[in-house]
């Protein structure tokens, strides 16, 4: 899977519920890393809830496995910031997997973090 980032467009857009947008945004998964480490956690709980995230990864990025992986998080009932550690350490493990092996050997992993 390439590592792409998206328009705003194909962005995902984090929102409290119905209507009540955050003013956050994602256009790939590092943005997703760095907006999930400090979004309000009744965002999380939202879109957990609804499926959002599994339906972005999936349909949006492309990643089959990580929207599974993401879904055991809904099925499983985690809350407040466990969800939140939980979905960051998930998403945080499959961009390392992702990275090509020369790309981590030079420390862009660390970009993951941030």
């Amino acid at each position: 899977m390439e590592r792409r980032k998206f328009s705003r467009e194909g962005a995902f857009y984090f929102f409290m519920s119905i209507g009540n947008y955050t003013g956050r945004f994602a256009r790939c998964l590092e943005e997703f890393l760095n907006v999930i480490k400090d979004v309000s956690v009744e965002s999380l709980k939202f879109h957990s809830q609804r499926g959002d995230f599994e339906n972005w990864i999936r349909n949006g990025i492309g990643d089959g496995e990580l929207a599974e992986k993401i879904g055991k998080l809904r099925t499983a009932g985690l809350k407040g910031n466990d969800l939140r550690r939980s979905l960051y350490a998930i998403v945080l493990e499959r961009g390392r997997e992702l990275l090509p092996k020369e790309t981590k050997k030079k420390g862009v992993e660390e970009a993951l973090k941030k």
